[in-house]
């Protein structure tokens, strides 16, 4: 099997696809909430799909039509094209991201890719050429999906002589290259049974398609070992959650515009302004970054999950941070953005980030001096004297800041933006209408 390197275009991918005997082609696309929807053409459609799209029901995808104006149509981009390693090799499987359409061939506004697409275009707009991002998606391996039962209980970077999971890494790890996914390493993480396999840094759009597969594969991996891989935030009580770190940096071509050599941190006026940015909307876009009832389980003290808007040099405990400095290292200038969780929609999420970034840029906002101390320890009153503030502690807070954030709502794009904050109303209102077991436990013996 030949993997195609980019970049591609239609003529690459034809090329490919009779050369590598493929009979089957996938392609994938978002929601407005992240899940990967798909479709298979087969070979012999692809060249009408690269001409013409091929046509779907638009309103029976989450936040996308109504069904009175249900046709929409997904374009192939001959960009993603790469094989499926763990399909057959004879009449073997394909897949390529669309771009959703209406059907006069203009963008769709409810394809989360497009916002992406958009948001970098106004990042060029302002100045800039590259969005860079690198996240570090951290997972379960459980027994089954009915249950959260660990496959072991190990610890940070444990290494185990009969971890199951060694051999499940490594073929996700191998599969994730055959798809063209720089892999830097892998390990076991903080809580049981709770592993990271982290992606070298792209472009986000790129970045995006490629978190999409990541969370695919992984999950492909583990079914054939007989065992369920999750990306849910909080699944285990008393453990740490599942993050999604996403260290981000803005280049002009080759120049790294978070380096500033001068600097005592050797970051530029333009990082602190984009980190202001960030930290003025961070409250605001959570809703994005922390999407679901459970991410807000994982937003609490004492799990290495940044619970107050603050930022720092290498701390842990801070919503941004720093990494290292290594000399000769400039263009690794980085900030890191610690309170995202890995069932974002990264098209959606990634773009909220850069607008909130580009908004401290923009208006020169301006940033205190870095936290030095463990803000989970520092007693509410030094915090509300010092300024420092909370993220939202549950979905509903974070749906009604997101309400009112003109920011996001430019960012997403009006109909995506309303078509969100409905959804997560619904999810919210659905969530709190449950009884509990923990209600059962703790009410029902007594009351």
């Amino acid at each position: 099997m030949t993997q195609p390197a980019p970049p591609r275009d239609v003529n690459d991918v034809l090329a490919l696809v009779k050369e590598n005997d493929i009979k089957f082609i996938k392609v994938w696309f978002s929601d407005i909430l992240g899940m990967l929807k798909a479709f298979t053409i087969p070979v012999e459609e692809l060249n009408h799909a690269f001409e013409e799209g091929v046509g779907f029901d638009g309103s029976s995808v989450e936040g996308f039509t109504r069904i009175d104006e249900s046709d929409m149509l997904a374009w192939p981009d001959p960009t993603t094209f790469a094989i499926l390693p763990w399909r057959p090799t004879e009449k073997g499987v394909g897949r390529m991201f669309a771009n959703i359409r209406n059907p006069d061939g203009s963008p769709f506004e409810g394809d989360p890719r497009y916002v992406l697409k958009r948001n970098l275009e106004k990042m060029r707009e302002a100045g800039f050429t590259d969005f860079y991002v690198g996240p570090e998606l951290e997972y379960f391996y459980f027994k089954s999906a009915e249950s959260p039962e660990p496959l072991d209980k190990g610890g940070y970077f444990d290494a185990m002589p009969r971890d199951e999971a060694l051999d499940i890494r490594r073929e996700t790890i191998l599969a994730l290259e055959k798809l063209g996914i720089p892999v830097e390493y892998a390990h076991h993480e903080v809580a049981w049974s709770q592993h990271e396999i982290d992606l070298r840094y792209q472009d986000a759009l790129t970045m995006a398609d490629t978190v999409m597969t990541h969370r695919f594969v992984v999950k492909e991996i583990a079914y054939a070992h007989g065992v369920y891989a999750t990306f849910m935030p909080k699944p285990l009580n008393g453990q740490n959650g599942n993050g999604m770190h996403v260290h981000q940096s803005l280049f002009r071509k080759e120049k790294n515009s978070f380096f500033n050599a001068d600097d005592k941190w050797h970051i530029s006026e333009e990082c602190k302004q984009y980190i202001a940015g960030l930290m003025k909307h961070a409250s605001e876009i959570a809703m994005v970054t922390n999407p679901t009832v459970n991410s807000y389980k994982r937003l609490v003290p004492g799990y290495e999950a940044p619970v107050y808007i603050t930022w720092a040099l290498r701390n842990r405990s801070d919503m941004i941070r720093i990494p290292y400095y290594k000399p000769g290292k400039e263009k690794a200038t980085r900030i890191e953005f610690r309170s995202p969780d890995p069932s974002v929609n990264p098209y959606l999420a990634f773009s909220a980030m850069l607008s909130a970034g580009l908004y401290g840029i923009a208006n020169k906002l301006k940033v205190d001096e870095p936290v030095m101390e463990n803000v989970y320890e520092m007693p509410s009153h030094v915090r509300a004297e010092r300024g420092i503030k909370s993220l939202p502690g549950n979905l509903r807070h974070a749906i009604e800041l997101a309400e009112g954030s003109e920011l996001l709502r430019s960012s997403l794009g009006d109909h995506i933006f309303t078509n969100l904050i409905a959804s997560k109303k619904i999810e919210w209102d659905k969530y709190q209408s449950q009884v509990t077991q923990y209600e059962i436990d703790t009410y029902l013996p007594v009351l």
